[in-house]
């Protein structure tokens, strides 16, 4: 990490239990800014969230912590609480996604951190937010998601289809408390153009439903979208004959591009087609003819090909297949970086460049034994 990344010299203690809080965290440190985890003595419980690495540590986890510094402390002793109050005495931002009352039994709670360093931004990232008759709710990942309303979208268009009878799904892994940590992290950001302190509540759930603000804004006509009818009129997931892209056609061009692409057949000379009302209302039709098409090409080759003529379409690519795709590698977005038992891996720095160029991780996970615990040499000091 050099001296002029974006957050050099910005100092962050991060008390988390969860992968929202953690994630606004990794940004910051990301970014530059000198992140120190407070790790309870038997070690972030994330370290042992599976999926896990053959050294027995989360992968998740690794990611997380990854250019991070950490600290194992007991907040309710007196000597660990005095050094955790000489970090945030020192810290720019801290950042907490304890539960209130857990966060009131230690005094920890948001707004006696921020009484006590009126200098700091102190993040608070909840299921349901700090305020409101559901703030002191509990809320993992499914039914945060399931809450927000866009679980009842999916899944849609071609699985659904294929398998109407299933229940309503979550994406995959924690897409509702990632989102959550990018919006405390921009929170945290927006506060630093102030000269003073800022209480930065974030609200798991309201982060996700204002992502999927489109379903919500029917409501405003009476509509209400549904699994079964959300889709587009035609393309979207299709399967080739070695794995499965999206393409889509939301323009005349793109749609006279993607007719090129499948080599002009007669249907779709149809003179009617030229117009995308009517495109939309054949969506069927053409769905069947296009996913027959489909079936006969290769992934790779039908976007390669779909690019050049201007046709918007994405290979579902393995995880893999992303670490040695031309274009990630161009851009630098994975750094080696060395993982205890495991020796150095490739991880993800952050999805953007700053000025021009990928950003650097200061390396991976600190070990749980790795404690950097400063000692306090008076009690005058551990009060400074």
């Amino acid at each position: 990490m050099t001296n002029d990344a974006p957050l050099a010299g910005i100092r962050v203690v991060e008390r988390t239990c969860g992968v929202g809080g953690a994630y606004a965290g990794r940004l910051l440190a990301t970014l530059g800014a000198d992140t120190m985890m407070i790790e309870p003595p038997a070690g972030h419980a994330l370290r042992r969230t599976p999926p896990l690495l053959p050294s027995g540590q989360s992968s998740l986890f690794t990611y997380l912590a990854a250019g991070k510094r950490s600290m194992t402390l007991d907040v309710g002793d007196a000597v660990d609480r005095a050094v955790l109050e000489r970090e945030l005495a020192r810290a720019d931002v801290y950042i907490d996604d304890f539960p209130a009352e857990e966060r009131d039994r230690v005094g920890l709670a948001p707004g006696a951190v921020a009484a006590a360093h009126p200098d700091a931004v102190v993040v608070s990232v909840r299921p349901f937010g700090m305020s409101g008759p559901k703030a002191g709710w509990a809320g993992e990942e499914l039914s945060v998601f399931h809450a927000s309303g866009e679980g009842n979208l999916l899944p849609n268009g071609l699985a659904q289809e294929r398998h109407p009878h299933r229940p309503p799904l979550k994406i995959f892994g924690y897409f509702a408390h990632l989102q959550a940590g990018v919006a405390a992290a921009v929170g945290v950001l927006a506060s630093m153009v102030r000269e003073v302190g800022q209480v930065v509540d974030i609200s798991v759930q309201d982060v996700v439903v204002a992502l999927t603000a489109f379903g919500v804004q029917r409501y405003g006509d009476g509509s209400i979208e549904h699994r079964s009818t959300r889709s587009f009129r035609y393309g979207g997931v299709l399967e080739c004959s070695d794995g499965y892209v999206e393409l889509l056609t939301l323009e005349d061009r793109q749609w006279r591009g993607l007719v090129e692409l499948m080599g002009a057949p007669d249907w779709a000379a149809d003179p009617a087609l030229a117009d995308g009302v009517q495109r939309g209302l054949r969506g069927a039709e053409i769905n069947t003819a296009l996913r027959a098409w489909a079936h006969t090409q290769k992934a790779s080759e039908l976007v390669a090909a779909a690019q050049r003529l201007g046709v918007p379409a994405a290979k579902y690519a393995s995880p893999a297949d992303v670490l040695r795709d031309a274009h990630e590698i161009a851009r630098g977005l994975f750094q080696s970086v060395e993982v205890q038992g495991i020796g150095s891996i490739p991880v993800l720095t952050a999805p953007f460049h700053i000025d021009g160029g990928p950003l650097r991780l200061r390396g991976g996970p600190p070990a749980v034994a790795d404690r950097e615990r400063p000692p306090v040499t008076s009690n005058v000091e551990a009060g400074r």
